[in-house]
């Protein structure tokens, strides 16, 4: 995908994501520092593809599931919990809580920089505090992002397939630059 705008900095191409995600610059919940007791299971899920589930009954108040996702935590147990600092309830998570449903770049090669944006509205720049890694999964390259915390978002089939577009060969891999650091996409 092209950047909107046709922004030249990265400041411009996050200014121009925010506008059109509708997004300010709220800051989230500090779920890191709550430390509740578990009170328990009611039902809630999020599928490969998104979706939010309560009770086998899809979510589709988009104001609640990103409200959800703002107080989600994945603790060292492995497990994703929705988090106050009175209650921690446990989220069921088919493979990853976010899916990348986008990226963008500025500039090209070593000086680029790599941008996905979730399907609830979160910007993750690639670098060294958001890494990206390709697992392999019944033979197929599977790309994941780290958002926040432990959790990640699978990169969906087109915006890998742009980032396989702005790749180069390095050591017999392929891979894109971004933040500075080579981050490496699979073999050709």
């Amino acid at each position: 995908m092209t950047a909107p705008d046709n922004p030249t900095s990265l400041e411009q191409l996050l200014a121009a994501l925010k506008r059109e995600a509708g997004s300010g610059d709220k800051a989230l919940p500090p779920v890191d520092k709550w430390n509740p007791t578990h009170c328990g299971d009611i039902g809630m899920e999020i599928l490969t593809d998104g979706t939010w589930k309560h009770a086998g009954a899809r979510i589709t108040r988009e104001p609640l599931v990103k409200l959800f996702a703002s107080i989600l935590r994945k603790d060292e147990d492995g497990e994703t919990y929705l988090v106050t600092p009175v209650e921690k309830i446990i989220v069921r998570v088919e493979d990853a809580p976010f899916v990348a449903v986008r990226v963008d770049r500025v500039g090209e090669g070593r000086d680029q920089t790599i941008v996905f944006t979730t399907n609830v509205g979160d910007l993750v720049q690639v670098g060294a505090a958001h890494p990206l890694r390709v697992a392999m999964r019944e033979d197929e390259p599977r790309p994941y992002v780290l958002v926040r915390g432990r959790l990640e978002a699978r990169v969906l089939r087109a915006p890998f397939y742009d980032l396989v577009d702005w790749s180069e060969a390095r050591g017999g891999k392929l891979g894109v630059w971004s933040g500075g650091a080579w981050w490496e996409l699979g073999s050709p």
